[in-house]
């Protein structure tokens, strides 16, 4: 069984994708990883124009739950999104002294070759329960790691948007648009 996936698209579904750092190494693991990825995917989602649900960035994987784009499909947004966040990640280094090697931040310190796993897991959303269900996993992921103690501690996810209506550091969509 080499292609086990199946991709349902053109139905206008909301789509819960989930990919992870090449053998899930904490390549976001840093609070500038994260932040950088964040800003990454604002882009890419301005330039396809898909519509951003919700969202969680763990140090190891990525939760995101949107739309189709209007043009293309959430596979094509997602392999950009993808080869921006590692292109940035391994490009970024510190400033070292004259005659020292730089040294890479420990996020970028993948192989030449890897920094996502090659697929990514995708279940379409098709009624208001998924879409809480999902919401709701998302958001307890960081408390489930043991990173913080609440979901609201969290700033790398979409939680403050869907429990206070405030926002976080990328815009989300809302549902009923």
């Amino acid at each position: 069984m080499r292609n086990p996936l199946k991709r349902y698209y053109g139905r206008g579904d909301l789509h819960f994708v989930t990919f992870s750092c090449y053998r899930r190494r904490p390549f976001l693991g840093t609070r500038r990883a994260r932040d950088r990825f964040v800003k990454i995917l604002d882009q890419v989602r301005v330039r396809h124009g898909f519509r951003l649900i919700g969202y969680v960035v763990m140090p190891e994987h990525v939760h995101l739950l949107l739309s189709e784009p209007p043009k293309g499909n959430p596979s094509k947004a997602l392999q950009v999104l993808k080869q921006k966040v590692s292109a940035a990640l391994r490009n970024s280094k510190r400033k070292s002294p004259p005659g020292q090697l730089a040294l890479r931040f420990p996020e970028t310190q993948a192989d030449d070759k890897h920094f996502w796993q090659r697929r990514f897991y995708d279940f379409n959303v098709w009624s208001e329960k998924k879409l809480r269900e999902k919401l709701h996993y998302m958001h307890r992921n960081p408390v489930e790691r043991g990173l913080v103690c609440h979901p609201k501690d969290w700033p790398w996810s979409s939680f403050s948007f869907y429990a206070k209506g405030e926002a976080g550091l990328i815009r989300i969509d809302p549902v009923s648009d």
